[in-house]
């Protein structure tokens, strides 16, 4: 009989059907996630701007059980990608550089990288290597790191490209820090007053900004988010901090660009609009930030500029979207433009757990299609 009444309660959680409305389902799945200590954070829906589910899950601080709510700060972690790609496609806009001008024109100590574009650094096909490993080989991990010291160190060892510019494509946390750079040179601010003046101030998200925790010369945020691991002997959250094997997020802090960017899911919503508008940009170059690249030998990369790109999907049409992941963060955007229907979803523990159908489940929800709860599994 245990057997019996056990396996109809695996049938009834782990298939969901049409009939609910997207309120109950959105807290069936979310109340599962937190059952199996699979979630922590925010969420919020949106379906033509207006939030059809929105929930805070959790806290922010687990040391004094600080509680998250919808103005919460988090690390959106390479989230942060396609702020700096609009901060680019605006600086173009101004005339200051175009997608065909050359890494080597703004930053001279890298001339060795040859033919190398604005382009190809949005894009993901530079070729560039990874900054990450030549910090680990060659950084006083006594100090953080910032961004001119990417540029110093590619300057020092010139690790070689993977393969040469806009032959292939290659996720690379070093263009994006290198488009920052090329932000500050134009532009005459930092990266951080660059995207306040010309994103964050005109679209009134005021609980956005380029942070970096480990940087003391700033104002100290309120309302703020910490990165947790789960510990994998107790199953408790742990700092990010006091794992000896992240320890590079601590010295990586200082470096911008690739991430640091901090927002709340309501700013990402403000956001979200601003896209289908001209607030910030022409649609021409809206368009061209949503178009995928295409290799030299004809091949789509699925990839725009600072966004992962769908356009095949059965029933959700067009849709652009990333995920970061950082310092104890997960976070997701996705945009169905053909719909106009949002999903944003800020994590702040990274947890261990083998995880199957997450995002299916999120936009089966938002479609009202039929849905089953993930698979979640121990490591």
């Amino acid at each position: 009989m245990q057997v019996r009444l056990l396996l109809i309660f695996f049938i009834t959680v782990c298939q969901v059907v049409k009939g609910q409305s997207i309120t109950a389902r959105y807290d069936s799945l979310f109340n599962y996630l937190k059952a199996k200590d699979d979630f922590n954070g925010n969420v919020l829906i949106a379906d033509r701007g207006k939030i059809v589910y929105q929930k805070s899950i959790g806290y922010a601080a687990f040391e004094n059980k600080s509680l998250l709510n919808k103005n919460t700060m988090f690390n959106l972690a390479s989230i942060s990608k396609q702020f700096t790609a609009m901060g680019i496609m605006i600086l173009i806009e101004q005339n200051k550089l175009s997608l065909d001008s050359k890494l080597d024109s703004f930053i001279p100590q890298l001339s060795f990288y040859k033919n190398i574009s604005i382009k190809n650094l949005l894009t993901h096909t530079s070729g560039l290597p990874d900054y990450e490993e030549l910090f680990a080989q060659h950084w006083d991990r006594s100090k953080v790191a910032h961004n001119k010291n990417v540029i110093e160190l590619l300057a020092q060892y010139k690790p070689p490209v993977h393969f040469n510019a806009g032959e292939n494509w290659e996720y690379s946390n070093t263009g994006y820090a290198l488009l920052a750079s090329i932000i500050e040179k134009v532009s005459g601010l930092s990266y951080a007053e660059f995207l306040e003046k010309n994103i964050f101030h005109p679209l009134h998200m005021t609980r956005t900004r380029v942070y970096t925790t480990r940087i003391s010369d700033h104002q100290k945020i309120y309302n703020q988010a910490l990165g947790y691991l789960i510990n994998d002997k107790t199953g408790h959250p742990i700092s990010q901090d006091s794992v000896k094997e992240r320890e590079y997020v601590k010295y990586l802090d200082g470096i911008a660009g690739d991430g640091a960017v901090y927002s709340t899911v309501i700013d990402l919503l403000k956001w979200d609009r601003a896209l289908y508008s001209t607030k910030l940009v022409t649609n021409r170059s809206l368009k061209q930030m949503f178009t995928p690249a295409i290799l030299k030998n004809g091949n789509s990369t699925g990839y725009g500029f600072g966004w992962g790109i769908v356009t095949e999907r059965p029933k959700t049409g067009k849709y652009v979207g990333h995920n970061g992941s950082w310092g104890g963060f997960d976070t997701h955007i996705d945009r169905f433009i053909d719909y106009d229907k949002t999903i944003i979803v800020l994590r702040n523990i990274q947890n261990q757990n083998n995880v199957s159908g997450v995002y299916d489940a999120y936009i089966d929800i938002l479609f009202n299609n039929a849905f089953k709860l993930p698979v979640i599994t121990k490591n």
